[in-house]
């Protein structure tokens, strides 16, 4: 996972990008809480649009890879000797 920084409000997250559409987010507490995309009219949401907006900016620009996890797909998760 690579860390991430809104161009919103620069709270910073960590993500992984599997592919286009299949994008990975972990929020730390502190992420939570400043972001001002999640909290609108006292509701909380799954997701920031300006987040995401900047999710797809790093990867355009190159600054976020997207992993295909090919080995885990060939797998199925078992390791290989």
């Amino acid at each position: 996972m690579e860390q991430v920084s809104c161009r919103s409000c620069g709270t910073c997250v960590s993500v992984e990008k599997f592919s286009p559409q299949h994008t990975s987010v972990q929020w730390n507490s502190a992420a939570v809480a400043a972001c001002t995309g999640l909290a609108r009219d006292g509701l909380r949401s799954h997701t920031c649009p300006a987040l995401r907006d900047s999710i797809e900016i790093a990867v355009a620009a190159g600054e976020l890879g997207v992993s295909t996890r090919d080995a885990d797909v060939r797998t199925r998760g078992r390791t290989l000797r």
